[in-house]
């Protein structure tokens, strides 16, 4: 173990983030009333260029009026590179009140960027949707300590690394290996998102998966949510109602999982009595690496209970 103890990250739920475009306010009632952990209103993609002075009005009257229970409430300001992100910073934390918990910063792609905004005072997440926000990854993960989360967002990174897909997530159909004359499809965001976890649990900040762009798939959202969960995501985007409930069971342990868990913690404590570093579980060899593995599910599972 390195001398340099890793940070925990914000300990709240992260499952389900719910995106909503600030253009559509009939439907901020209904994302406040879901089960998602955490609502984004959009002022960026979702929002036509011309609406987004009437877009940044109404989150902030929706952020004001509306009963968001004990959700997590974030709000994706424009990139950077536009003309609207700062009057969307400074009107949200001038506007908004105590009930804005977090902005969301899209297309990071250098630690600069997230102290541009947080150096105007508010505490938030980062978007990594570029080749230079893969590339400055870590760098981006350790630029201030009021980042809370950092998230994959699969279109825009893959326009910027030149990638031959139209597809918002999920396997491609030309990305696969051929072995006996049968196709194996991979996964080509694995290797982006690993390095965001990685990047994350060395500073302390929540990984989030992205978008899974075709909602009539649900089975395809399930596997993404699945393959990002095994690898330490926190949680994944929603942006349809109906992916809700689906991240919330993939991001939410089993009970047999957490059962199981408990169990590990058991054999190890009775080890631990007997004077063994080591034992062995249903077969297996169990250890103290074992322990914080098991504790990993257990936390998650008494964090979301506790919410």
């Amino acid at each position: 173990m390195s001398f340099r103890i890793q940070p925990p990250a914000p300990a709240r739920p992260n499952r389900c983030q719910l995106f909503g475009p600030g253009s559509r306010p009939a439907i901020f009632e209904k994302m406040a009333g879901s089960a998602a952990d955490v609502i984004n209103l959009d002022l960026e993609d979702s929002v036509a260029p011309s609406d987004k002075v009437q877009a940044r009005a109404n989150i902030i009257q929706a952020v004001n009026e509306i009963d968001w229970g004990k959700k997590t409430l974030s709000v994706r300001i424009n990139g950077l590179d536009t003309p609207f992100w700062y009057r969307d910073v400074v009107d949200l934390l001038e506007q908004a009140g105590d009930r804005l918990d977090q902005i969301m910063i899209p297309k990071g792609g250098l630690a600069a960027d997230v102290y541009a905004v947080d150096a105007l005072g508010t505490a938030g997440g980062a978007g990594i949707e570029s080749a230079a926000g893969i590339a400055h990854v870590e760098e981006i993960a350790a630029s201030s300590p009021r980042l809370e989360a950092m998230s994959l967002g699969a279109a825009d990174f893959a326009a910027s690394m030149g990638m031959q897909t139209t597809g918002i997530g999920g396997t491609q159909e030309n990305y696969y290996m051929l072995r006996e004359g049968v196709k194996h499809w991979s996964d080509p965001w694995h290797w982006a998102q690993a390095a965001i976890v990685a990047a994350c649990r060395t500073h302390g900040v929540l990984p989030v998966d992205g978008p899974f762009g075709d909602f009539s798939d649900d089975e395809g959202f399930r596997a993404q949510a699945l393959r990002s969960a095994t690898l330490g995501m926190v949680g994944k985007w929603a942006i349809h109602p109906k992916q809700v409930a689906i991240a919330n069971e993939v991001f939410t342990p089993s009970a047999a999982a957490v059962a199981e868990a408990r169990e590990i913690l058991k054999a190890m404590e009775e080890a631990k009595a007997r004077g063994e570093g080591a034992t062995v579980y249903k077969g297996r060899l169990v250890d103290i690496a074992s322990i914080k593995q098991a504790e990993v599910i257990v936390r998650q599972a008494e964090l979301i209970a506790a919410s």
